[in-house]
């Protein structure tokens, strides 16, 4: 008998048909023998409906208030599916974030979880139950309701399993797995057999919306194998685990690209200390997260030009702020570009090959895109180019690479503990 915790997304329970076939799918697990932590998300839509309904009451809603308002979404969906699962003969019980014992910090719309009571929910395990967590929700030490920001169900579900001590936590969505690249834009994208966390956390960071940026780190720091899987179709999954020799054969194991970047520029900076704090921190206390950043010579000796990347959504109040710092330092114009994307390529191999980044570099001069900022890490390189050329340079990539090929040693079988 293996403990396992489920997490099904938006689309999987997206309307009473979806939770009944996921009520099905669930009980079969249980039918094996398994316990079984199911935790879900806010039916498809939801969240955004009550963030409209909130915005026609106030502009500017209390986010305590609101917090409350969006965990609302996912206690439908619990109460709907137990029921559901009640309905065809087999005990489950729905819990709140409160009920399972999720404790979180006080930032409301983005809250971190502290640490979880287990108690709770394994007392129903013992009962023999199926515990139905809501997900995205949780409580501050005041008892506040606070919600985990978005992709936040992906997150409840991997501490969950990491506080229990789960065998596996499957995360259920509407794609099979994580692809070597955006099958909607590239047909010969390949599913991916297992991934590193670490080239999961790089995936996550860069653009792929497969997990969760936060249940990955939660994923690596306690060891939990995540299996991702999709609820419409029975097909294997991806699985996301430690890091092994087989892995760091491959150079490249995924391409990702982000299209909600913008690229602003501040020309002319005085090369001397500090310039560098006084133009990001307004930025940063303005909750604006920088990605990339780049610093290059100026027009003349003694300065620089700093260019750097933002969000889309922040885009016009960067260009604000930054236009304010470089006239109190005296730099010389900002310029921006909104029109751009971070194309990524990924992969543990690259620690231990040389050639990567020429042979990513030659593959896109080739097809005339330009590259206007690079960055690198370990296992990683970046570059932004003018947005119109995504597609294509995804697709070049993905070639150049072989990403289509199975990896050397072939399909690794995965068995489930039982």
């Amino acid at each position: 008998m293996a403990l396992v915790v489920q997490k099904y997304g938006g689309t999987s329970v997206a309307n009473v048909e979806r939770i009944r076939a996921v009520a099905e799918r669930v009980i079969s697990r249980k039918r094996k023998g398994d316990d079984l932590v199911v935790v879900l998300s806010a039916r498809a839509g939801e969240t955004d409906s009550l963030i409209r309904l909130a915005r026609e009451m106030t502009p500017k809603p209390d986010p305590r208030e609101l917090d409350v308002l969006l965990s609302v979404g996912e206690q439908i969906t619990v109460a709907l599916f137990s029921m559901a699962v009640k309905d065809m003969g087999y005990e489950a019980v729905s819990m709140t974030g409160y009920q399972a014992g999720i404790i979180t910090d006080c930032c409301y719309g983005q809250a971190r979880i502290h640490w979880i009571e287990t108690l709770p929910v394994m007392d129903k395990l013992h009962d023999g139950k199926i515990v139905v967590v809501a997900g995205f929700q949780g409580y501050d030490e005041e008892g506040n309701i606070t919600t985990l920001g978005r992709g936040g169900s992906d997150t409840t579900a991997v501490a969950l399993a990491a506080a229990l001590g789960a065998d596996l936590c499957e995360i259920y969505t509407d794609v099979e797995g994580v692809f070597t690249a955006d099958p909607n834009i590239c047909s010969k994208a390949r599913k991916l057999e297992k991934i590193s966390y670490e080239e999961m956390l790089e995936m996550a960071s860069m653009g792929a919306k497969v997990l969760h940026l936060r249940s990955v780190e939660f994923g690596m720091k306690y060891h939990v194998p995540i299996m991702v899987l999709s609820s419409f179709i029975d097909a294997p999954g991806t699985l996301v685990t430690k890091e092994d020799d087989d892995m760091e054969r491959v150079v490249v194991s995924g391409i990702t690209y982000n299209r909600n970047e913008a690229r602003i520029t501040v020309t002319n900076v005085p090369d001397v200390p500090g310039m560098a704090a006084r133009l990001f921190r307004p930025i940063s206390d303005a909750n604006i997260n920088v990605d990339l950043i780049v610093q290059g010579s100026g027009s003349t000796p003694g300065v620089v030009n700093m260019s750097f990347t933002v969000p889309k959504s922040d885009y016009e109040k960067t260009i604000a702020i930054a236009q304010g710092v470089a006239a109190e330092i005296g730099a010389g114009t900002v310029h921006s570009n909104p029109d751009i994307a971070k194309i990524s390529i990924i992969g543990l191999g690259m620690r231990n090959h040389s050639g990567v980044a020429t042979k990513m570099f030659e593959t896109l001069a080739r097809e005339n895109i330009n590259i206007k900022m690079i960055t690198t890490s370990e296992i990683k390189i970046s570059a932004i180019i003018d947005e119109k050329y995504t597609e294509l340079a995804v697709r070049v990539l993905h070639d150049a690479f072989e990403l289509e090929k199975e990896p050397p040693g072939g399909v690794m079988k995965v068995k489930e503990e039982s």
